[in-house]
């Protein structure tokens, strides 16, 4: 499988790109791509770094892996394709946004408008088999999407990192904390956000307050 990635990452990342492992990634998502239905499409697996080139990143949100139902991933952690039904978990992220600054519930949940602001929407895992949650988990994405967080944390400063449960948490390891700024909460799923450990983050104000100090642009969420 060719790798068609944004020229700032190319460059950054191209290390990865000849590594004994990356090669093993590739073969194995190649084969799962040609014998199963697997998501997000191909053209999409690198979105995230298309959508927001290395220098114009502000704020990272981190995910896990990418929806596994039919027609949802579109290369975008937490986003659906236009005209998809919004999974659980942005139903909530949008219910946030909608208590913390008042934004009404959007029709589309394709956050590639937030992209295009500077906000890289990281999936930890690219890929995903159909109907298979994790099923890509522990091939190699993992080590790919870690070289990807510690090189935004060594060639920017102060990128907002949002960490929403255990797992993007867990990641705060590989982020310079002196030069980048860390929100942590609950996940927005709802068995995190049902027990309170999400609603009321109010991230997405903290985000425009951080950025307003900086003299950067709010993200129009």
């Amino acid at each position: 499988m060719e790798v068609n990635i944004h020229q700032s990452w190319k460059n950054v990342l191209q290390p990865q790109f000849y590594s004994s492992y990356f090669n093993e990634l590739m073969s194995f998502v190649t084969e799962e791509y040609e014998t199963h239905h697997c998501y997000p499409p191909a053209s999409k697996i690198f979105a995230a770094f298309d959508a927001a080139p290395l220098d114009q990143v502000k704020v990272v949100i981190i995910g896990q892996d990418p929806y596994h139902g039919p027609g949802q991933a579109n290369g975008l952690c937490f986003s659906v394709a236009d005209g998809v039904a919004h999974p659980p978990s942005l139903k909530n992220i949008f219910k946030e946004i909608e208590t913390d600054i008042g934004l009404p519930i959007p029709e589309s949940g394709n956050l590639l408008r937030w992209a295009q602001q500077g906000v890289l929407l990281l999936n930890a895992v690219l890929t995903v088999r159909n109907a298979e949650a994790g099923s890509h988990a522990k091939k190699g994405w993992e080590t790919f999407t870690d070289a990807t967080i510690k090189i935004i944390s060594e060639e920017r400063e102060n990128v907002i990192f949002l960490l929403w449960g255990g797992f993007a948490k867990g990641k705060v390891k590989l982020i310079d904390t002196k030069k980048h700024h860390i929100l942590t909460s609950g996940h927005p799923s709802p068995l995190s956000a049902n027990r309170g450990y999400w609603f009321g983050n109010k991230h997405f104000s903290k985000v425009n307050e951080l950025l307003a100090g900086m003299g950067k642009d709010k993200i129009n969420w």
